[in-house]
Formats: structure tokens, sequence, C-alpha cells
């Protein structure tokens, strides 16, 4: 059901220089890491730049990916170029209906030569963790990512053991098979900062992908721009990112709206991811202040998939009329 880690070590800076005590990087760093990341990953995943930046804005706000898309359009590759370029570990699981929850997170097992009960960690003890084709597991299964993804920790028999920092979930859901999948309950939507959608690439794109998979699959030639050490520097700068009250209260208002004007609202928990997201957005351009532009670019990717209406329209459209109705102050 697992892959084993492909890359790097869990929980230590990869290249051992300690940077994770060093203080958090300027902006301008932290702009130049992002973009290293993403022309990275660009090497493999054609054409989807914007997604990939999706990806790096989601680790940068300390948050969880959900990819909702066909088969075959590289979610997988994706998670997997990002993990390298940070040179952080990876592990992906297979989610099936008969995945049980100690599959994801790990066992006691007995080991009869020391008469002791040994923790066996799960594939969820990773710096990038894939939960491929999520939906397809019950949601006992899907619920033992809960505390992982909210607290950064897993409880087993009573014992809490913390997960490496940094750590991220980004999970795939298949959309075309729903007679086989099961949904994903509302509280682990909730725990995913930014839900996205690759799409099929253009003709001249897919073209392209063709002529990269000729030979050996290009991510296998991935080379790390980022140690995990510099990711949680640049973490750190992204959380000193100033926002403003009245940006505070702008996306409280976007929030206020949702739950107005639909069955099931954006959380607290929605709120404070899209302000996390937006200062990562500023990041990016390396300014240490987060303006409504920010709040305004990252909106749909991150309050859409936690929106349920009655009256049929979706959440992305709940939440485009929000800011379409909402005034900056």
């Amino acid at each position: 059901m697992t892959d084993a880690a492909e890359t790097g070590p869990t929980g230590v800076d990869a290249d051992g220089t300690g940077e994770a005590e060093r203080p958090p990087m300027a902006l301008d760093e932290v702009a130049a890491l992002a973009e290293r990341v993403v022309d990275n990953v660009e090497a493999v995943i054609v054409g989807k730049r914007a997604a990939v930046e999706h990806v790096v804005v989601t680790i940068l706000a300390r948050g969880h990916l959900l990819v909702e898309d066909v088969p075959g359009v590289g979610k997988t590759t994706l998670a997997k170029a990002v993990s390298r370029s940070v040179d952080g570990s990876f592990k992906r699981v297979q989610f099936t209906p008969d995945l049980l929850p100690a599959d994801v997170t790990g066992v006691n097992v007995f080991n009869q030569r020391t008469d002791e009960f040994e923790f066996q960690p799960g594939p969820v003890f990773a710096n990038v963790v894939l939960g491929d084709e999520i939906n397809r597991a019950p949601p006992k299964t899907q619920s033992a990512l809960l505390e992982a993804m909210e607290e950064g920790q897993v409880t087993t028999d009573g014992e809490t053991r913390v997960l490496p920092d940094p750590f991220c979930v980004i999970a795939t859901q298949n959309d075309v098979e729903p007679g086989q999948t099961y949904e994903l309950p509302v509280a682990e939507i909730d725990r995913f900062t930014k839900k996205i959608r690759l799409g099929y690439p253009s003709t001249e794109d897919e073209a392209e992908i063709i002529g990269r998979m000729a030979g050996d699959h290009p991510v296998d030639a991935v080379e790390p721009v980022a140690s995990i050490g510099e990711v949680r520097r640049a973490r750190a700068a992204v959380a000193d990112v100033d926002a403003t009250e009245p940006v505070r209260e702008y996306v409280a208002r976007l929030a206020t709206y949702t739950r107005r004007n639909a069955r099931l609202g954006v959380s607290p928990r929605g709120s404070l991811a899209l302000l996390r997201a937006a200062q990562a957005r500023a990041a990016l351009d390396g300014r240490g202040y987060v303006i409504p532009d920010d709040v305004q670019a990252e909106a749909p990717t991150v309050l859409a998939h936690r929106v349920r209406s009655d009256s049929g329209t979706d959440g992305a459209e709940v939440v485009e009329d929000s800011l379409n109705r909402t005034s900056v102050e």
C-alpha cells in the first residue's frame, strides 16, 4: 500500500547545516527560493506554473493540498517533484477500500526478541505525504489523517509522536467514478488549505510531455534546489508577514458572506488558512505585508471547497460572489 521514502531524511536538515536554528529568511530570499522550486518542478510538470505555485504557497502557509482531477494528469508526479526539489522525504499511500487507519499512521508490533512492543511508523511520517485517490478509502481510514493534518502529530495506543517538520499532505481525489468512492468528511475537507485541479494540458504542452517521457521519467532526474532547513526558515518568514487589521477584517467579512449565503460556510479555520495563504502570496512577491490583492488571489482555491449550498450553487460561485460584493475598506 505504501512506497518508502525516496529522498532525504525526516525531521532533520537534509544538508546537515542546521539551518533550522538560523533566523527567518529575508523576504527576497523567500521569493527567490519559491521561484527556484517552481522552476525546478516545471522541468517535470509542463504548462502548469500556476498549479505549482499553489503547491509552494500551501507549503509556505503550513498547510495541505487537495488535488481533484481525472487520472493521468500528473498529480502524483507533482507531489514527487516538489518533495525532491526541497530535499524532503516522500511517502505515498494508495488509498483503497481495505486500507486500515494503522496502515497510515503506524502500529505497535510485538518484538519477541526484546519481549517489548515497538512502534513501526506509518507512511505519514514524512515531509511530503501523497494520499493517492484518498476518496477510495472509507471515512474511518480517511479520518486517520485528521490529527496529523491539524496538529502535526500522531497518537497510537495513548502515545503521541511528533511528525517531521515541515509536514504536508498532498491528497488526490478521483472525481470520475462516484459509485466507487466515498465522500470526504467535512472535518477533513476543512483541513486542506487549498483545493486545485490540474486539468488537461494544451496540445503543445502534451506533445512536450510525450517527448520528455519517451526515455526515463524526468522526475527521477529532479535535484534539490532548497533544503528542509531553508523551507523551515522560509515558513517562519511567511508567518511574520504583516497582516493589518483592515486586511484581517476583510478576510472575516468574506467568510461571513459565505455563511449567510450557503448551508455551510467557511469556518474560522478556513479564514485563518486564507490569511496564511495571503501571507505566502505576499512573500512570493517579496513583500512584508498583505494587501487585498493577495487575499483575492488566494480566496478561490482556499475557500470554495469548504462551502456547501442547498440551492445548487457550488462553492466557487459563492466565493466569487463574496469577492464581488464584499467591499475592501
